[in-house]
């Protein structure tokens, strides 16, 4: 949102999107606590965590379409490879999760250790 020129109604309905899915997060992590290794609700986290990787790719697509092609914004995001993939690893992961809890649990570590590492595009385009 940083690097966005303005928004539109159809930017503001996938922010909110974005965060209805991120709101359930507390409650499918209270489910995981109570039931260590379950794989009930550790496909419903993947789920939660899949639903909310495609409204932020929503929230992008939409963001670039609302400016020029050409724009700091669209620049910035790019392909949004990171974006692609951890979609791509919570859809690997939820059916992981009745097969091999451990191998879902590794696989959302792994996305959120790649959304925790600093992604300096957007600050570079802001910048410059």
């Amino acid at each position: 949102m940083q690097a966005s020129e303005s928004v539109s109604g159809t930017i503001l309905w996938a922010n909110l999107h974005l965060l209805f899915w991120l709101s359930l997060a507390p409650f499918a992590t209270a489910w995981m606590g109570q039931n260590h290794l379950a794989p009930a609700p550790v496909s419903f986290y993947g789920f939660i965590l899949l639903c909310a990787g495609i409204a932020y790719f929503i929230l992008t697509r939409s963001l670039v379409a609302h400016h020029r092609e050409d724009s700091q914004l669209a620049m910035s995001v790019g392909n949004d490879r990171k974006g692609r993939l951890s979609i791509a690893i919570c859809t690997i992961a939820i059916p992981f999760a009745f097969v091999k809890t451990w191998a879902a649990y590794l696989c959302y570590v792994l996305v959120a250790v790649m959304w925790l590492l600093p992604d300096p595009r957007i600050e570079k385009a802001v910048h410059n």
